[in-house]
């Protein structure tokens, strides 16, 4: 509860959104589904938290299909958003296209498949995942659906471990376990590597080993390190867009803009290895943001209102559910 009281704080403080904080005491699919679908209609849209894969993907495609507001897994979509943001400044420091990059992923939970979907989406067209039984390919048969579908961007088969696919690779992004890549791995990668370890406290490297293998461009989840991929960069500024024009659902292309946007409050002649993502207090993130996801939900068809005013922000009184699974645990 203190986290996700923290995160309403968030909302309101930096996009001017009401949040409330509900948990529900069940891991059963259908009784999440049918308890939010039954409170939703006071509430302009969901936040779901600490829900695990494949729970989590069965849930998002359920509220979808029976809810008309927007809903948002933040250990998806918010990992999945800024990690774009990210990657998007970092190209432009090594100079390569998402379409010519070979990505890899080394966690298959709901960050890792989000991040697939999130990048084929804007281009990539070769990205292999590893789970805890090694690279997903076609091939394997003890895939869940959604494992399945990140395996066709596996587009050579590769297959066997962590060190058969980075062979050659332009990006490795780490969303597992910390101390798991040795440099080893990072040197058999391609020139002007990028290496995004996300894993927290400990990241899957530290940027000091990273470095030393070779790596030009290192991010971590860690706020002591440069380039904190932070969940918060993205999710306040997603929901005022989505808000401003009464958004039906979240499209992916809406998450893209988003990305783009937090991206492109750094000027190019401002970009260097330490400094291609924005800190969580820029003032210009979360208007620019919710102005790039209103207008991107206008031309997906599932805005109800038109977006007025310039600064992206109407600001009109609309709340939204934080809500996640009762751990007593946590």
């Amino acid at each position: 509860m203190p986290v996700l009281e923290g995160k309403c704080v968030l909302f309101k403080a930096l996009a001017g959104v009401d949040a409330f904080p509900i948990l529900i005491d069940t891991k059963d699919i259908d009784e999440i589904v049918n308890t939010v679908k039954l409170i939703s209609k006071g509430f302009g849209g969901i936040n779901l938290e600490d829900i695990s894969a494949p729970r989590c993907f069965e849930i998002e495609e359920k509220l979808k299909r029976e809810l008309d507001i927007p809903g948002f897994h933040d250990d998806q979509y918010g990992t999945a958003v800024v990690t774009l943001t990210g990657l998007i400044n970092a190209l432009k420091l090594v100079g390569k296209k998402f379409t010519d990059i070979k990505v890899v992923i080394k966690g298959a939970g709901a960050a890792g498949i989000a991040i697939v979907k999130i990048l084929h989406q804007r281009g990539v067209r070769e990205i292999a995942m590893i789970d805890k039984k090694g690279v997903i390919h076609e091939g394997r048969e003890d895939l869940n659906p959604y494992k399945r579908e990140g395996a066709k961007f596996n587009i050579n088969g590769i297959e066997g471990e962590l060190t058969d696919a980075v062979n050659g690779a332009d990006v490795f992004i780490g969303v597992s376990i910390g101390e798991s890549v040795s440099k080893e791995i990072i040197r058999r990668m391609s020139n002007e590597v990028i290496v995004f370890a996300l894993a927290n406290p400990i990241p899957e490297i530290m940027p000091e080993k990273a470095k030393e293998a070779g790596a030009r461009i290192i991010a971590t989840g860690r706020s002591d390190y440069p380039n904190q991929i932070n969940n918060v960069l993205g999710f306040p500024g997603i929901f005022r867009g989505a808000l401003d024009v009464r958004a039906r659902e979240m499209t992916l292309n809406m998450n893209i803009v988003a990305a783009e946007a937090i991206a492109n409050t750094i000027s190019e002649d401002a970009l260097f290895e330490e400094y291609i993502i924005p800190t969580p207090l820029h003032p210009e993130v979360y208007p620019k943001t919710a102005r790039a996801v209103a207008e991107q939900a206008i031309k997906d068809g599932v805005a109800r209102k038109k977006l007025v005013g310039k600064g992206g922000r109407t600001y009109q009184k609309v709340e939204i559910i934080l809500l996640a699974l009762y751990s007593p645990n946590k």
